[in-house]
């Protein structure tokens, strides 16, 4: 099927906004770059094949991130492994620094770092909330859809999260500033 050039347009501008909040999030879900590139890839790929179907263009983020959380769990059933045994990794690579203080970029890389150990020691689904929410930069109700679950339990679980972190990250960085 020929694309025109207004579909080709359309796609690219649509990539170049979601390719890093896609890969962040499917690189924090996996832990593998590698893997992650093919699901990013292949979660593009589907959109650009699947373009002439999404009638609510409001919804590509939708689209993207539901088609990328598929793929996810498509690797998760081949490998049987349980979701809840990954780690997840931090992805630097993708991440635009701009002329931020050389120690504030420090300060945020290694509070970063932290969260996301704190996060791995949590369990999967509330993991998955904070991901979609805080680097995915998906709303309530986006992240219901996504996951297919209340717009209410998304809340709660999303609240839940952010406490355990302040409580388990609170010390350590009330004790680096001391």
């Amino acid at each position: 099927m020929a694309r025109s050039k207004k579909d080709i347009v359309e796609f690219t501008l649509i990539y170049n906004r979601h390719k890093v909040r896609i890969f962040n999030y499917v690189l924090r879900m996996l832990g593998d770059a590698m893997t992650c590139e093919d699901v990013v890839q292949n979660v593009f790929l589907k959109f650009f094949e699947n373009m002439d179907a999404i009638r609510n263009r409001n919804s590509v983020v939708y689209w993207l991130f539901k088609t990328a959380r598929n793929e996810i769990y498509t690797i998760f059933r081949r490998k049987k492994i349980r979701v809840d045994q990954y780690n997840v990794k931090d992805s630097d690579e993708l991440e635009i620094s701009d002329d931020m203080d050389v120690q504030i970029d420090y300060e945020n890389k290694e509070l970063k770092n932290i969260i996301l150990i704190e996060l791995e020691s949590m369990a999967y689904d509330q993991r998955e909330v904070f991901i979609l929410k805080e680097y995915g930069g998906l709303s309530y109700r986006e992240i219901s859809a996504v996951m297919n679950i209340d717009e209410e339990l998304v809340k709660s679980r999303l609240y839940k999260t952010r406490q355990k972190l302040i409580k388990r990250i609170g010390p350590i960085v009330l004790e680096d500033n001391i």
